[in-house]
């Protein structure tokens, strides 16, 4: 998909407001221009609500688009890397790079269990008070429990130490164009 595609919305659908993470619904028909489709989440410009907004891949039929499911991972046991990669298809609605490469994650532990592992995850966020912070967290949460052999998942925000550009991966920098 080309950037900036404008389309319509085929029916009426749930957004959340970017960066205060407020809830809204789109009537069918409105129009709206994908800036952003990364990780199955799309950030939508709406003109006639003057801000930016995040829809879920659940919805993205509502834009005419279509997301392919995560590739099954194989079972067995669960990795700090497994959990690391699943991270990478999260990202910050306003920011083209995963929260990974953002330098977001400050830590994972995986912890094998008779029932499967449980995983807990801190990470932070690039400012203090955004609202989309619980969403990402949320995102992250869902699918690291959607990876096999996953019990449970935890995904807590944390603000020490305090995130700085300079926690931002080489593979990050380059497309943000800071290298």
């Amino acid at each position: 998909m080309s950037a900036d595609q404008t389309v319509r919305t085929t029916r009426e659908v749930a957004v959340l407001r970017i960066p205060s993470g407020e809830q809204i619904n789109l009537p069918a028909d409105t129009p709206v221009v994908i800036t952003q489709a990364l990780g199955g989440s799309f950030t939508l410009l709406v003109p006639t609500q003057a801000g930016l907004f995040r829809l879920t891949a659940d919805d993205a039929d509502a834009i005419g688009q279509v997301v392919a499911a995560a590739p099954a991972a194989s079972g067995g046991e669960v990795t700090e890397a497994a959990v690391i990669d699943v991270l990478k298809t999260c990202y910050d609605p306003e920011i083209p790079v995963n929260i990974v490469d953002l330098g977001l994650i400050y830590g994972c532990e995986v912890t094998a269990g008779d029932k499967g592992s449980t995983v807990a995850v801190k990470m932070t966020l690039t400012a203090p008070g955004c609202g989309m912070g619980p969403v990402i967290a949320r995102e992250a949460e869902e699918k690291i429990g959607a990876l096999p052999g996953v019990a449970g998942a935890s995904v807590e925000v944390v603000w020490e130490p305090p995130w700085s550009p300079g926690l931002i991966s080489v593979e990050g920098r380059q497309k943000l164009g800071m290298d």
